[in-house]
């Protein structure tokens, strides 16, 4: 004997089940985040990293049209390896920190790439100038946790770092390679 649920009831149970919940994360973890960046003088790799910056997120892995990101850097939190370093790259000639402290990405999309990989575009600002920069990036869930992982490469002459004597490739090239981790915790809420 075969036993047929009514459409009646099979709608009352669908509707009776707990509501589904949306997973947002928005909680940015400083400590846990990070930005470096590899450069070439006179073709020889030098690591650098900022220790100060700040991310505002809200990303939905479901919603990935609805993303949003906006992320700062204090300039003058550059690690470039020794003082001197640290000193010259704040000076005018490089970042000019005084007048510029602070640098600031802001996305204008996500899309999907599938895989857990997403494009972000928005717009990047240094030193007074602003660039459109796009960049994918790899979004890994653990527990309430992301971990959004990145990398992208910035010409620096686009945003007048490293004017003067400063301005030739051969010295100090012109492509900036940086890599970013943000994580983020996310925030419950219903769909």
């Amino acid at each position: 004997m075969k036993f047929r649920l009514p459409g009646l009831a099979l709608a009352a149970i669908l509707l009776s089940a707990p509501v589904a919940q949306a997973v947002e994360f928005t909680q940015y973890q400083h400590g846990r985040s990070s930005l470096s960046f590899v450069y070439k003088q006179m073709n020889v790799p030098v690591d650098g990293q900022f220790k100060s910056f700040r991310a505002k997120i809200a990303f939905d892995p479901a919603k990935p049209a609805a993303a949003k990101a906006e992320f700062e850097i204090d300039l003058a939190s550059v690690d470039a390896g020794s003082k001197d370093a640290n000193d010259e790259v704040a000076a005018k000639a490089w970042f000019d920190t005084k007048t510029h402290p602070v640098a600031r990405f802001v996305a204008t999309s996500v899309k999907p790439l599938g895989n857990n990989r997403f494009e972000v575009a928005g717009k990047m600002s240094i030193k007074g100038k602003t660039q459109d920069l796009s960049t994918p990036v790899t979004v890994t869930q653990q527990g309430s946790n992301a971990t959004f992982d990145g990398s992208l490469v910035l010409k620096r002459a686009d945003y007048g770092i490293g004017d003067g004597v400063w301005a030739d490739f051969g010295t100090v090239a012109n492509e900036i390679q940086i890599k970013f981790r943000l994580v983020a915790s996310a925030a419950a809420a219903t769909k």
